[in-house]
């Protein structure tokens, strides 16, 4: 019998048992040279869409739509993070709210009761407070999985939000604490008041967080994450310390969730225990569906997309709350992939109605 000759291709990562062949290498396109060269790959809709945000407060109606923008912008930094967990890692997390109140306690307390608003001091502050609160949630929840995860995750929120009821001299209880000032910008007296420079300072922390995020979740570390979601005994046999990714991930996102708080309490200029607890947590999940995870910009827009929403019920109905549930319901049931996966499909079907013709 002739000796015959086999070709083993390389192996999917999602489909171990099942050999694919690559794709000829198609050559780079202009464009995506110089995104790739000049940008990190950063892709230049991502630096229109920052140059709108910039150029918004020329043609903005009014203060409510500055203050509106802003409150998507910071919540948009705490459903990012939660992202990362979400979409890549696919840990879904009941109590990412928490590490977005220890940050935001963090700077109200320094603001309110120390007279200390320094930008720079309240982010170490809320990012050193986060981190350890991580590390200890990561270490005892990621043991588990499923519904332990996520019943261990809520909680570790609960735990928080019962910890800033009770801690009434430093945390001010079920009152919550008020008098937080604005932010000095790293140098004191460099004041950031309300309005449009305060605007201009969250899109600056957004842009920062999500240029971050996207260096992390293209990165080897990023890929290695996307591998262990998909197949996690494969990774193993790789070599991979699943356990150790997942903290790594865990204590990033909780630490970005914390930059999040932070902006949240200069902006709101309150924070209370109800900003928390559960119903952020499952606010947040519910963007980042909607929104499409696994995207970083899906995120942003499921964010937009369900705070317009509630604004605009909310100036028409007391009950906006059972409208708001209804409608998201609905779509996280039939559109699947959020915001995002519906672009992704109308382009599809764009191309194939090209093609046909």
């Amino acid at each position: 019998m002739a000796n015959e000759t086999i070709v083993v291709t390389d192996v999917d990562l999602a489909s171990p048992a099942l050999p694919v062949a690559h794709e000829p290498e198609r050559a780079p396109t202009r464009r995506a040279a110089f995104e790739r060269r000049w940008l990190g790959g950063i892709n230049l809709a991502y630096l229109v869409l920052g140059a709108a945000l910039l150029l918004f407060p020329l043609v903005s109606p009014g203060s409510y739509a500055i203050s509106l923008v802003t409150q998507i912008l910071v919540f948009s930094i705490f459903t990012m993070s939660l992202d990362l967990l979400l979409g890549y890692v696919g840990l879904p997390s009941f109590g990412h709210a928490a590490f977005l109140g220890l940050g935001a306690y963090a700077a109200a307390i320094l603001s309110a009761k120390m007279g200390i608003s320094n930008l720079g001091i309240a982010f170490l502050a809320g990012a050193a407070v986060a981190s350890v609160g991580a590390v200890i949630l990561g270490v005892l929840a990621l043991r588990t999985s499923g519904v332990y995860f996520l019943m261990l995750t809520l909680a570790f929120a609960q735990i928080v939000s019962a910890g800033a009821q009770s801690w009434t001299p430093v945390t001010g209880g079920t009152n919550g604490l008020p008098g937080v000032k604005a932010p000095d910008l790293f140098v004191p007296g460099w004041r950031v008041p309300d309005g449009v420079p305060f605007y201009l300072l969250t899109v600056g922390v957004a842009s920062v967080c999500f240029v971050v995020l996207f260096r992390i979740v293209h990165s080897p570390f990023g890929q290695a994450l996307v591998g262990i979601r998909q197949n996690e005994m494969r990774m193993r046999s790789l070599g991979y310390n699943v356990a150790l990714y997942r903290l790594a991930a865990f204590w990033i996102a909780g630490m970005l969730a914390s930059v999040g708080g932070v902006m949240y309490a200069f902006f709101n200029h309150f924070i209370s225990p109800t900003d928390v607890g559960f119903t952020l947590s499952g606010s947040a999940v519910l963007m980042v569906l909607v929104g499409g995870s696994g995207t970083l910009i899906g995120p942003v827009l499921g964010t937009s997309v369900y705070l317009l929403i509630q604004n605009l019920l909310s100036s028409y109905t007391d009950r906006w709350q059972l409208v708001l549930g209804a409608l998201f319901v609905l779509f996280v049931l039939f559109v699947r992939g959020g915001v995002i996966g519906l672009w992704a499909q109308s382009r599809t079907w764009g191309g194939r109605k090209r093609g046909a013709a």
